[in-house]
Formats: C-alpha cells, structure tokens, sequence
C-alpha cells in the first residue's frame, strides 16, 4: 500500500477547492493529460471525472469515481485503469497549524493490477505520489497567493471556525 504526505503550506480549505474543481483534476494527477467531470456534481458520491492518458501516439480513456466525499477533509476515489483494474485513493486533508497536511493513499482494488503489484510497483507509485503532491502544493499555494493578492487591503483571514459552527470565514 502506497502511502505519501505532503505539508502545503496553506491552508486545509484551499486544498479542498483545488479538489473539489473537477476541472482541474489533470493539472496535480500525474499521468493525465485531460480531465472533465462526466456524470454527478464532483466530488459528490458517485460523481465522475473522465481523463486521457497520453503514451506517445496512443491514449487510454477511463475515468476516476467518487466513493467517498467528507466534505473539506477527506476524497476517496476509485481510479479505473482498463484492463489493468481499478486502484482505491484515498486523500485526507488534516489542518497543521495554519497549513494542511494532505495523506494520500493508494492502492490495486480490482483487476490485474493487483495481481503484479510487488515492491518495484510500490516504488513506482511513490515516485508518482511524490510528483502529485508537489503539484498539488504548487497549484494551492499559487492559488493562494493569487487569493492574498486580490484581498481587500487591511482584510484580516482567519481559518478558525465561524461562531456559529461553519466554516472559515474572513
């Protein structure tokens, strides 16, 4: 079982509007070239992002299926991989400090996939992981940069909970 973390150096709610932008879902996974949500309202349970993988002239379509949505804190997909079976990803946001601690988790959960999955695949899932993560955290915190810049001047931001029990609130 592939499991990677990442600290990204802001805070949990941008993460999750990263994830939560079924259009944006090729730029942090590595491998896929094009993504757009297919069926449901990502990231939904049950919803759908259809993707392309790119090999040189050849291309794979498949899609990657909501399982499991806590909003603001944790995503389980189960990523359809053709012949090769499905793969369960799990992702958990954890707030650390002000920052936010991203836990990913993969591993075969149908098909041939599991059935070649050694140390070398574990290796190689974790070198991916290591990649997504880093632009899953260039994407965030670009983001947030971006979101700092076009703030109010003088707007102070607090990521605490509202006082009436929502979310963060400005």
């Amino acid at each position: 079982m592939a499991v990677r973390h990442r600290l990204i150096r802001t805070p949990p709610h941008t993460v999750w509007s990263v994830l939560e932008d079924g259009t944006r879902y090729a730029e942090w996974v590595v491998g896929t070239a094009t993504s757009k949500p297919v069926h449901g309202h990502w990231p939904s349970l049950g919803s759908a992002i259809g993707f392309e993988i790119r090999l040189g002239p050849l291309s794979l379509t498949n899609e990657t299926v909501v399982r499991r949505c806590v909003q603001g804190e944790i995503l389980e997909l189960e990523a359809k991989a053709g012949p090769l079976g499905t793969a369960r990803i799990a992702i958990e946001l954890r707030p650390w400090g002000d920052h936010c601690l991203v836990i990913v988790d993969e591993h075969p959960l149908r098909g041939a996939g599991g059935l070649v999955h050694n140390v070398a695949v574990e290796a190689l899932i974790q070198l991916r992981h290591r990649a997504m993560l880093a632009r899953l955290a260039t994407l965030c915190e670009t983001q947030e940069a971006e979101d700092e810049h076009h703030r109010t001047l003088g707007q102070v931001v607090s990521t605490d909970p509202a006082p009436d029990g929502g979310g963060p609130h400005a």
